[in-house]
């Protein structure tokens, strides 16, 4: 058996002792996203209900700690500095861009933007937060002085954005199929890739900088090397959109979900399907925990009381010892 087939067989073995799954009820609707710091001790979710809770991760559970309100419409996305553990930014339908500090538990810097934004990214280097909104105008904000350093007009429909690891590519994934890729800090045009036959929705690289994925309409991940910029291989396990993909710590497993009732938890090398997760709802957003095997994750759950239904807003980690 090679050193690959071993890894694969104990990361089956692995996941079929750690699969119990945990859950919090923090939001009065949909969770849109979540996110781990950069250390791992803290979770935090964005929800439709405008609000941001934050969790901590203990031995075997975690446990909100604080709920940050403010926005005045839906947190539609949300991600943490890459280095603070402290510090993280939302993107919310009220046009402005927030950044939270949990130490003291509040907002600590408020920039007011064009349009409702969906989108939002942190640079690797700390220095630049970006953003999307719904008119596929990226703005690029300067986290020193919170300040609007360049806005970006699209022809085409923006839908994730991201930073490569070493802070010199912006991607953008469009509704053609297509990655647009530009160089950074010039925002000039580097290349477009092709990478779906259908609208590209989402964008994650790996941590370590081996891998960057994308999810299509096409119910298809593609898996790419970071540095070649060429696709690997395409994982088709999935029927729906694939609307939302997280890579583990160490990039051996990447997670994909969709209006399919599970999430597809596949052998990075390989694209075999190591586990999956059974759901009973769409799953928009998922997330792998920065040092463990413990994927945290929230779908479009619905609860009926009386004669009317309503959202949960809950959010599950998966991963847990049996």
């Amino acid at each position: 058996m090679s050193r690959s087939e071993q890894t694969f067989e104990d990361l089956k073995s692995y996941f079929r002792s750690h699969s119990k799954i945990r859950e919090q009820r923090p939001h009065m609707s949909k969770v849109h996203s979540v996110c781990w710091n950069a250390n791992g001790c803290h979770l935090a979710s964005g929800s439709f209900d405008k609000t941001v809770a934050v969790y901590t991760l203990e031995r075997d559970r975690f446990v909100k700690n604080n709920v940050f309100r403010g926005h005045t419409a839906s947190v539609d996305q949300l991600c943490w500095h890459k280095t603070n553990p402290d510090q993280f930014s939302t993107a919310s339908g009220d046009k402005t861009v927030r950044i939270w500090d949990i130490r003291v538990g509040k907002c600590v810097s408020v920039t007011n933007t064009k349009g409702e934004n969906i989108n939002i990214a942190w640079s690797p280097d700390g220095k630049t937060i970006a953003v999307g909104n719904k008119e596929d105008l990226i703005t690029f904000i300067d986290t020193r002085t919170n300040k609007i350093r360049v806005e970006e007009p699209f022809s085409f429909e923006v839908n994730e954005i991201s930073w490569n690891n070493t802070n010199d590519l912006f991607f953008l994934t469009n509704g053609m199929g297509c990655m647009h890729v530009l160089s950074y800090p010039s925002l000039e045009h580097y290349m477009t890739l092709k990478a779906h036959p259908a609208n590209c929705i989402c964008i994650e690289f790996g941590p370590t900088g081996k891998y960057f994925a994308t999810g299509s309409a096409d119910a298809q991940v593609s898996l790419w090397d970071a540095n070649e910029l060429a696709c690997l291989r395409m994982i088709s396990r999935l029927e729906w959109p694939v609307r939302t993909i997280s890579f583990s710590h160490d990039e051996r497993l990447i997670a994909s979900a969709s209006e399919d009732l599970l999430i597809d938890i596949a052998y990075t090398e390989t694209g075999e399907r190591v586990t999956d997760i059974h759901v009973d709802a769409s799953t928009f957003t998922v997330a792998w925990h920065p040092k463990q095997y413990l994927l945290a994750y929230a779908c479009d759950e619905k609860e009926t009381i009386g004669d009317r239904r309503r959202d949960v807003g809950n959010v599950k980690i998966f991963g847990f010892p049996e």
